[in-house]
């Protein structure tokens, strides 16, 4: 089952690898965006799915990363290195991770996520009605960082730099979650009361997952603040942190491979029921097409898409469990 999982993982990378090969200018912005918002789903599921926390203002911290990277890089003569200029963009939102955590995981359950919640409103406010974030029109990125010989303007170059964040990002869960601290948080998701009792301090370890949350969130919207050159307020919204709850819950909480299943099959759909060429007028509803898909998923993939390969085997496996149970002892 492992290596079924590495195999998918591995295949998974490969394609998106390969992929500019085939596609036209179109399909490498559909996916070097999709790949933004997969970092941004795996940051929330280290909360969600790792460590039981639903966070509904992971959007902040994604803003965050987001204007920091236009008013960093048009504050400097020339043009600013990323080597620096990133690590400045996923520092400033795990500092904001680290004040609404301090604060926020003292709660828990509903008032943990209106909590978070809030905060993220606060981040969006601030953006939106002072002149630092531009209001609602937002500000635009004058000067497109540099990153070695890489020209990041170019949509094969970043599609390959984002590709590689994506990975780097990934395999750092994988290790993490394995890892003595990985191990301390999946059991406070389980049963936080025995943690306790055994010594753990939950609260740090808490603390901890939710600032390298925050930062993985920053790091993305750092990278789609250079994808688009523009950001605005809506990048901190609320509707944003549903969205991103939406693809882990889609692809499967509690599996990495999860909230990439997730993120792209919600771009897919979006872009699906979007088409005019498959839905005619109807395409100008888009959202009730894939809110009506969401539910069917989510009813009927309790484990997302992740686990539809486990649902089969098991409803197969108990049909033939009870077709055994029919047989006599004795024929048996």
């Amino acid at each position: 089952m492992e290596r079924s999982k590495t195999l998918f993982v591995a295949l998974a990378f490969a394609g998106l690898a390969l992929y500019p090969l085939a596609a036209g200018p179109f399909g490498i912005d559909l996916v070097t965006k999709t790949m933004i918002y997969a970092i941004f789903a795996l940051s929330l599921e280290l909360l969600v799915g790792g460590t039981g926390l639903v966070c509904f203002g992971q959007a902040a911290f994604f803003g965050i990363g987001a204007y920091a990277m236009v008013l960093l890089s048009g504050s400097t003569a020339g043009a600013p290195s990323l080597a620096w200029l990133l690590p400045l963009c996923v520092l400033a939102a795990a500092a904001y991770a680290l004040f609404v955590g301090s604060l926020s995981l003292r709660t828990q359950g509903v008032y943990f996520i209106m909590v978070t919640l809030a905060f993220a409103q606060m981040a969006y406010y601030v953006a939106h009605d002072t002149p630092l974030g531009g209001g609602t029109d937002g500000i635009y990125l004058s000067v497109v960082p540099t990153a070695g010989g890489l020209d990041l303007s170019r949509s094969p170059t970043f599609y390959g730099f984002a590709l590689a964040c994506l990975a780097t990002v990934f395999g750092f869960l994988a290790l993490l979650l394995r890892s003595r601290f990985g191990r301390a948080l999946a059991g406070i998701r389980i049963n936080e009361q025995r943690m306790r009792a055994t010594g753990f301090s939950t609260y740090g370890y808490k603390l901890a997952a939710f600032v390298i949350s925050g930062a993985l969130a920053g790091l993305a919207g750092a990278l789609f603040a250079l994808k688009d050159g523009v950001v605005n307020p809506e990048l901190m919204g609320w509707h944003l942190s549903g969205t991103v709850l939406v693809m882990v819950i889609l692809g499967g909480i509690g599996h990495l491979r999860g909230a990439l299943v997730g993120a792209f099959a919600f771009a897919l759909l979006q872009e699906l029921f979007q088409s005019e060429a498959i839905f005619g007028g109807f395409a100008k509803h888009w959202h009730l097409g894939l809110g009506l898909t969401i539910i069917a998923s989510v009813a009927l993939l309790p484990r997302g898409l992740v686990g539809v390969p486990a649902q089969v085997r098991e409803r197969l496996l108990g049909f033939k469990a009870a077709a055994l149970t029919e047989i006599p002892d004795a024929v048996a």
